[in-house]
């Protein structure tokens, strides 16, 4: 686990020292503040941690640490230091890249609090918060509609927990086993009890034994789409028996064994909804969960993968008239707010021409030694335009007389083709707005969705068709609402700060390493 140092250092609790001719002689070839990291705020430190009263009592300090001299960490010699000297390191500098620096472990628990955000205005310009308060807001009411609430929760599955126990390192061992996580995710979902829940990390073993039979004694019916290969985890939608009706269940692989790009396991899940209200036309809801590919630096799959879940949801949602139903797309994208892929989601657009392949999902800073991404990102073959939907084919209509089109006429029509989809324009044709605006509006310091030993970031997401303003309204006019899903409310999300204070995630009350999105909708009907 420390291959930098020889097995004879000293373990002080979590730090460790190691006299100072070993650390000379295992690692001052290389440039020692490349590899010591500060355990405090900085991530990285110009110098080694010192703890003098891990020094030999006659050992002078140098020159260099007089208060006259400014410390310059390329002057620093081990001349300066005697042979009998040890040097204190604390155990986030002896640990691999990825663990939690030692001042964010915490030994007190706690719980973290979270609260309703209600919104009563849809109008973005005078949306207004209201604080924890347990009773609805007096959001305008009608007789013609439909109030529904959707969770997004991914919790982690416990065979990808033990595969990946280096993100953990911060965590008591008793709280990472299932036999402990279940029954506080289960409490949970019963606290926040949902209409819909949209779940990801679903263990296809938990899911058959607990997870199904627990919430089926909820209320709940439950769809369920296991990842493709040998991925023993997927994701679940899981809805009211009293709030809605199912009408149509559509899975999502995203390996395409004939597209050597689509080579990884990730799946979605498309459910077609109908609310249980007493309406002689009673609408529908498209309901959409995925879990894109982890890796920062494959941004042409993830795209790729979107576009698929798109081109679903386009086809599942699409009415006959024209035009979509109210759409809720839930999931882990696995890419940070602002990114292009984000951006994309949104905008409903992305010009893609000279993005670094790597820079897709905004999980990676530096670009270094990425190629960039191709233009079409994905094959003629996959069936689906660069404006996420499914392509038909329409082939020249041939009498029965007439024999099959020659090889030239097929030619022709393939050049065609692949020249129209030259274009580095992506598009989609949904108007979805976020639940979250991921960062906090008084302080500007970012939301996060999960926490563990190697980063707190936002990757978790419910999007949604929102009301659209009518644009034929005079300024200063009533807003017209137009079809789509007024937010209602959402369950307020937490700072890095906040969660470090309950030691990160997991922790002794919540059992993923992310939290559970949630938020309360309702259809105009």
């Amino acid at each position: 686990r420390y291959p930098m140092l020889p097995h004879h250092q000293k373990s002080l609790a979590r730090d460790w020292t190691t006299p100072w001719e070993n650390l000379q002689r295992c690692c001052w070839n290389r440039h020692i503040s490349s590899c010591m990291r500060w355990p405090g705020h900085y991530s990285r430190a110009p110098y080694p941690y010192f703890s003098s009263r891990h020094f030999s009592l006659n050992w002078k300090p140098p020159c260099l640490f007089e208060s006259r001299t400014p410390f310059q960490y390329w002057y620093w010699r081990p001349d300066n230091l005697s042979q009998t000297s040890l040097i204190h390191l604390s155990s986030y500098i002896m640990n691999s890249e990825g663990d939690e620096p030692s001042s964010k472990r915490r030994k007190h628990q706690g719980t973290i609090q979270r609260h309703w955000e209600y919104i009563c205005n849809h109008n973005k310009d005078k949306t207004k918060i209201l604080g924890d308060k347990n009773v609805d807001p007096k959001c305008e009411d009608s007789d013609n509609k439909f109030d529904f609430s959707v969770m997004s929760y991914n919790i982690l599955s416990q065979d990808l927990l033990e595969d990946n126990s280096h993100l953990y390192r911060h965590c008591r061992r008793p709280v990472l086993h299932w036999s402990f996580r279940f029954p506080n995710i289960l409490k949970e979902i019963k606290h926040f009890d949902a209409d819909v829940l949209c779940l990801q990390e679903v263990q296809e073993d938990h899911y058959g034994a607990e997870i199904r039979p627990s919430l089926e004694s909820l209320g709940y019916h439950c769809e369920y789409k296991m990842r493709t290969g040998r991925k023993p985890d997927g994701c679940a939608i899981c809805f009211k028996h009293s709030k809605f009706s199912l009408l149509s269940v559509n899975p999502v692989e995203f390996y395409r064994r004939d597209v050597p790009l689509l080579d990884r396991d990730n799946v979605g899940l498309v459910l077609l909804l109908q609310p249980k209200i007493p309406s002689a036309a009673s609408p529908v809801i498209c309901v959409a969960n995925t879990h894109l590919l982890y890796n920062p630096r494959r941004g042409d799959i993830k795209l790729t993968q979107l576009a698929m879940l798109l081109a679903e949801i386009s086809s599942v949602a699409h009415q006959k008239d024209g035009s979509f139903c109210p759409i809720v797309m839930c999931g882990d994208f696995n890419s940070v707010p602002g990114s292009p892929l984000y951006s994309f989601i949104k905008e409903g657009k992305l010009n893609y021409e000279g993005l670094a392949i790597g820079k897709v999902s905004g999980q990676e800073q530096s670009s270094r030694g990425q190629r960039i991404l191709s233009i079409p990102i994905w094959p003629p073959n996959l069936g689906i335009s660069q404006n996420c939907v499914y392509e038909v084919q329409q082939l020249p209509k041939v009498e029965k007389t007439d024999s099959d089109l020659t090889q030239t006429e097929l030619d022709k029509t393939e050049v065609l083709v692949t020249a129209e989809k030259l274009s580095s324009n992506l598009q989609h044709h949904f108007s979805l707005s976020s639940v979250y605006s991921h960062y906090f509006p008084d302080t500007g310091i970012p939301e996060v969705t999960t926490c563990h030993s190697r980063s707190a970031i936002t990757v978790d997401y419910i999007f949604y068709s929102a009301e659209k303003e009518d644009v034929a309204r005079q300024p200063g006019a009533e807003v017209a609402l137009v079809g789509g899903l007024k937010l209602l409310a959402r369950l307020s999300l937490l700072t890095e700060q906040d969660l470090w204070t309950v030691n990160g995630l997991p922790n002794e009350n919540n059992s993923s390493d992310h939290l559970p999105l949630l938020a309360k909708f309702r259809l105009e009907l």
